[in-house]
């Protein structure tokens, strides 16, 4: 099979781009389905979080760029927002989570105490030695780490997760960090109002659980946009919906989509079938020609609109076989 060349999250990167599912996001996992945040209030930020950590004679310089990152204004306030991709369980997801969102409150202080440096009005002695006056405020941050993988989360979801035991005492007064996690997996106990989003993540978890069913009475008469294909396929792991969205176009019906899982159970149960044959001797030479269940499928797929070499690297045989069951209908 093909392999998508596009970097690891730069489909899902893309997609939480658009304020529409941005701020549906927010207002889902945040709000509980009200919205609160106004996808026309919303404005690009910078990503870049890098920062320099000084401690008396201690210094070390951090460089980590978050996700992405958008503003609201508010006046002459704000409010960050940034979402944070995850693919595979991180096991240290809530203090990754703590220093990408204390970055970005140090890099607001740096920017006040550039402002104060140049400010001529008199200090008292607390004002100069923290760099700020009295008055001065940071801007809230809000975090959302969304996880794409097919099994469940089994990782920390707090910073009190990643310590070790403590005695009561000292855990009542141990300072937390909570983590906000979306699992795609179960993304139904969210209400989801923008209909790209409810539709990646509704196909995406449906897929996982195999209610495959579901898919087909839900999404039967409904075509969606190659790029939606594109990033259910890498939410999914399945290189020919990421290949399919990419190439295409125009619409594709949702029956792409079920042919891809098929192919899944397909191919499993094949390799699992060229095993056990080979076990038994039949590597020697007796599977001649192309299986009746490879002639369904090729048939099956033309009819869709695939091309031969797509069909050829989807069931591992020459492409000249394929063209030549084509020929046979």
């Amino acid at each position: 099979m093909r392999r998508d060349n596009t970097k690891a999250d730069v489909r899902l990167k893309d997609f939480w781009r658009d304020n529409g599912r941005f701020a549906d996001l927010f207002n889902a996992v945040l709000f509980d389905g009200q919205e609160i945040l106004k996808p026309d209030a919303l404005e690009e930020a910078d990503t870049d979080v890098s920062g320099v950590i000084q401690l008396k004679k201690y210094q070390e310089s951090l460089v980590r760029a978050r996700d992405v990152v958008k503003k609201t204004a508010y006046g002459a306030d704000f409010v960050i927002w940034g979402i944070e991709n995850q693919q595979r369980v991180h096991y240290a997801s809530p203090l990754r989570t703590l220093l990408y969102d204390g970055l970005g409150y140090l890099k607001e202080y740096n920017e006040i105490t550039r402002q104060r440096k140049e400010d001529s009005e008199q200090k008292t002695e607390d004002e100069f030695l923290s760099k700020m006056r009295k008055e001065d405020r940071l801007h809230p941050i809000f975090s959302i780490t969304v996880y794409y993988g097919e099994k469940e989360w089994d990782g920390p979801l707090c910073l009190r997760d990643m310590i070790v035991d403590m005695p009561e005492p000292m855990a009542n007064l141990f300072s937390d960090y909570k983590m906000n996690l979306v699992q795609v997996r179960d993304s139904d106990k969210y209400i989801f109002n923008n209909e790209d989003v409810k539709t990646v993540f509704n196909v995406s978890s449906e897929f996982f659980k195999g209610n495959i069913e579901t898919i087909k009475e839900h999404y039967k008469e409904k075509n969606l946009q190659p790029e939606l294909i594109a990033v259910i396929g890498k939410i999914t792991e399945s290189s020919f919906l990421m290949q399919k969205g990419k190439r295409g176009k125009e619409p594709i019906n949702m029956c792409t989509a079920l042919e891809q899982w098929e192919l899944k159970e397909f191919e499993k149960g094949k390799k699992q079938g060229l095993e056990k044959g080979e076990k038994l001797g039949l590597e020697k030479g007796t599977r001649l020609g192309i299986m009746q269940r490879d002639r369904e499928l090729i048939h099956k797929w033309t009819a869709l609109g695939f091309e031969a070499r797509e069909i050829a690297d989807l069931l591992s045989l020459p492409e000249e076989e394929v063209r030549k069951e084509q020929a046979r209908k």
